[in-house]
């Protein structure tokens, strides 16, 4: 390959059972918009929808159960420890304390 991608991982796809609380919660816990699309086989919700960069959406499906499945990375307007509130607030379970990682420059 004589071209490597800056970001290699460019979408994530989030499986919910209720799309409408999907939604709900994603935009409560991230205080972020999510554009639903309708057009499709199945309704999704987009994170950001002008295909710039990484991205992903929700769509309905069956999660993995807990434990399994992937880790995806979401920015937060404000702090991690926000988030989580918001997130419990939310009816969502934070897992563990923040984990601080690595910047790299």
């Amino acid at each position: 390959m004589t071209n490597s991608p800056a970001n290699p991982v460019v979408w994530c796809e989030i499986p919910l059972r209720d799309i409408d609380r999907g939604i709900a919660f994603y935009m409560s816990v991230f205080d972020f918009s999510l554009t639903r699309d309708d057009n499709g086989r199945n309704p999704i919700a987009m994170f950001k929808d002008d295909m710039s960069g990484v991205s992903g959406h929700l769509f309905p499906g069956e999660p993995s159960a807990a434990g399994n499945g992937p880790t995806i990375h979401l920015i937060v307007p404000d702090t991690l420890e926000a988030a989580a509130d918001r997130c419990r607030k939310a009816g969502g379970t934070v897992k563990s304390d923040p984990v601080p990682l690595p910047i790299r420059s």
